[in-house]
């Protein structure tokens, strides 16, 4: 009687460890062990060819720790930065921002790829990101006003663009109907009139009177393209080119 007892008791604890020793048995590891180290020694070595090479499997890896992946692709968009790859760096950065939307430098970083491409939406859109993120980073502040001040100044060349300096819809001497018809004529007049502008203040900045001195050379250009234009061999083009060269290397320091 004691021995079958006892076999009763084993059999109860046997069948009450059962159901936990099977599931010990069967259980799987949540997440594999990721080899980061010949990444961050890469890194840590400022080694391009090693980092694009070694740090691959981790960026990939979506079981490797978030802050070494967020890390190896950082390293690796500036990697490709320097061997002008911008297209596989911009693929790294858009990486590391899914993993850490609050990156304001990397924002920064990618905006100026996108720069680089003559991206200019995208930069900017970029770059109002870093500073929203992060109102104190001064990267991303300066590229944001620079980039907005180039793109202003692109819009203003754009509305003058293939106009002359004067207004053709009160243009009465034919010269002035010739500009106005030919926009490469009606660019050049409008450059020359604005380098000429310069010239005229920086003179007057010297004396009044040298002022007046560029100012009359500028009127005699105007007087000899309006009596000349028409003759036989004569070359608008020529001429307003000309008196642009001139006025452009007057205009260099």
């Amino acid at each position: 009687m004691r021995f079958s007892l006892s076999i009763g008791r084993s059999l109860v604890m046997w069948l009450a460890l059962a159901p936990h020793l099977a599931s010990a048995a069967t259980v799987e590891p949540t997440s594999e062990q990721i080899d980061s180290a010949p990444c961050m020694a890469a890194i840590a070595a400022a080694n391009d060819e090693k980092i694009i090479a070694s740090c691959a499997g981790l960026i990939d890896n979506d079981k490797a720790k978030k802050a070494d992946r967020v890390k190896a692709a950082i390293a690796r968009a500036s990697a490709y930065e320097r061997k002008g790859e911008i297209d596989r760096a911009i693929g790294d950065d858009d990486v590391a921002l899914r993993l850490d939307p609050t990156l304001a430098d990397v924002f920064n970083a990618r905006g100026e790829l996108y720069r680089k491409k003559s991206d200019r939406v995208h930069a900017l859109s970029d770059f109002g990101t870093a500073v929203r993120l992060n109102p104190n980073n001064a990267a991303a502040k300066a590229n944001y006003k620079s980039l907005s001040l180039e793109i202003e100044r692109i819009g203003a060349m754009m509305a003058v663009n293939n106009k002359p300096s004067f207004n053709c819809a009160t243009a009465r001497r034919p010269v002035e109907k010739a500009i106005c018809a030919n926009p490469e004529l009606a660019n050049l007049d409008r450059e020359i009139n604005a380098v000429n502008t310069r010239v005229v203040r920086e003179a007057s900045r010297e004396s009044a009177r040298a002022g007046r001195a560029r100012q009359r050379e500028q009127d005699e250009f105007l007087r000899q393209r309006e009596g000349e234009f028409g003759q036989p061999g004569f070359d608008l083009q020529k001429m307003m080119r000309q008196r642009l060269d001139h006025l452009l290397a007057v205009a260099r320091p």
